[in-house]
């Protein structure tokens, strides 16, 4: 908890009896209103995260090794909900903190951990998605699941080490009987503990995920390019295609009725019409041997690699990513051409045509895909933005600035503008996700 420099001039609080029997330092209505809308913010923290812990570990399709970082970004923003939140809105609406040193120092220790925890889970994530977008064939083979572990234990440990200084001494808390005498709660002071608990928790993941999630929008749109580039290379074969089978059929049918004539025709003298027959018949078969290659002409595909309703790159999932060129069983099967050459001509121009358009219509889908993930990358860092810059401005300025002094709702709406980024996380982080979606409504007892 924040508040206002210890130079500012302490306002006189006024408290007010309330009907359920204790005194607060607001009316009563905006005590009833505060812990109304705190509460369901609590409350929808507290789901939101719970749901997706157990979607991760009930739902098949997610139980991959880079879910465990949204895992464990749902534990860190739940710890801020059951830890964190709740003596807040006690403290906000009593305008005093009644519960005693030693919880308030686990009170503030816990806050700065967990807060520190979650934005440090996003900047894990930020870094796993670049790392599987920029090198998904090395990084797929060293995603791990000790490997993903342990760098979820790196974060909890320097969140530790970010939150646990002042417990040691590097703090300007009052002593117990001072405490016991203004029974104020707040985060140290010290200039430099702020400097080095900010840039910690806030401003180098902040610089970290802003230079990862730059890098990640210039290759998806690298890649949009590439993928029109490629839809349109698979239309235009598609119809050279077309025109070449459709010619090829036409010069078939000819051949077929001028065999005919000679063979009605021709009286064979010295074996010269069974020569002349020979040479037709290889002709004809080398013309259906170089329809059939045709046809067999691989596209230009792109692999698949969207974190919107597919977040796998490690290969372990990918039920929604296109087909590579070596999926055969993805592309349908053509007919031999040792059948009858204009049965095998239609054949094949029709189940060709169906090739085409089945590669097109994934072009299509993946282009879709990754204009949503280029979308979702504005969010995701215009939330982050949006809910921590102000309270770490807040936080770093107030120390420095002897005539700061906010007023305790501005200090209170920029530190839970902080907290709603936890129940945010877990809707901008799944909301986008369609396996997500399918947990959730599974766990909720709702229609899929």
């Amino acid at each position: 908890m924040v508040e206002g420099n210890s130079s500012c001039p302490t306002p006189e609080i006024r408290f007010y009896n309330t009907s359920l029997g204790f005194e607060s330092a607001v009316p009563q209505w905006e005590a009833l209103l505060t812990v109304f809308t705190l509460g369901l913010i609590i409350i929808l923290t507290v789901v939101g995260n719970i749901l997706v812990i157990l979607s991760v570990f009930t739902h098949k399709p997610l139980r991959i090794v880079q879910n465990f970082f949204i895992v464990s970004l749902a534990v860190a923003d739940l710890t801020v909900a059951v830890l964190v939140m709740p003596l807040n809105v006690a403290y906000s609406i009593l305008g005093r903190w009644p519960f005693g040193i030693h919880v308030c120092k686990m009170w503030l220790t816990s806050d700065v951990m967990c807060c520190t925890a979650s934005i440090l889970n996003l900047c894990a994530i930020a870094l796993d998605r670049f790392w599987a977008i920029t090198d998904p064939i090395n990084y797929a083979q060293k995603r791990t699941l000790k490997r993903v572990l342990l760098m979820i234990a790196g974060v909890w440990i320097v969140s530790l080490i970010i939150s646990s200084p002042p417990l040691i001494g590097w703090n300007d808390w009052p002593g117990p009987t001072e405490f016991h005498k203004e029974q104020k709660c707040k985060l140290t002071e010290r200039q430099g503990y702020v400097v080095y608990s900010s840039l910690g928790s806030f401003f180098i993941p902040l610089f970290i995920m802003t230079i990862v999630y730059v890098e990640i929008f210039i290759a998806t749109k690298r890649r949009l390019r590439e993928r029109a580039q490629a839809s349109k290379l698979n239309a235009f074969v598609n119809r050279t295609h077309i025109q070449n089978s459709k010619a090829g059929q036409d010069r078939e049918s000819v051949s077929s009725e001028t065999n005919h004539n000679e063979t009605t025709s021709d009286i064979p003298v010295n074996g010269k019409l069974k020569d002349k027959k020979n040479k037709k018949s290889k002709k004809k078969k080398k013309a259906e041997k170089e329809i059939e290659k045709e046809v067999y002409l691989k596209p230009v595909l792109v692999h698949e690699d969207s974190f919107t309703d597919n977040a796998d790159t490690s290969g372990s999932h990918r039920k929604n990513s296109i087909p590579s060129t070596s999926d055969t069983n993805a592309i349908p099967m053509l007919p031999s051409p040792k059948t009858n050459s204009k049965t095998t001509s239609a054949s094949i121009n029709k189940k060709s045509g169906t090739v085409y358009q089945f590669i097109e219509e994934k072009q299509r889908i993946s282009l879709s895909k990754e204009r949503r993930a280029a979308r979702t990358l504005g969010i995701i860092m215009g939330v982050f933005v949006v809910c921590w810059l102000p309270f770490f401005l807040m936080y770093v300025i107030i120390p420095f600035c002897d005539t700061c002094c906010p007023s305790i709702y501005v200090i209170n709406f920029i530190t839970w503008l902080g907290y709603i980024n936890s129940a945010l996380n877990p809707i901008i982080y799944t909301i986008f996700n369609l396996d997500f979606r399918r947990a959730f409504k599974k766990l909720l007892g709702l229609k899929a």
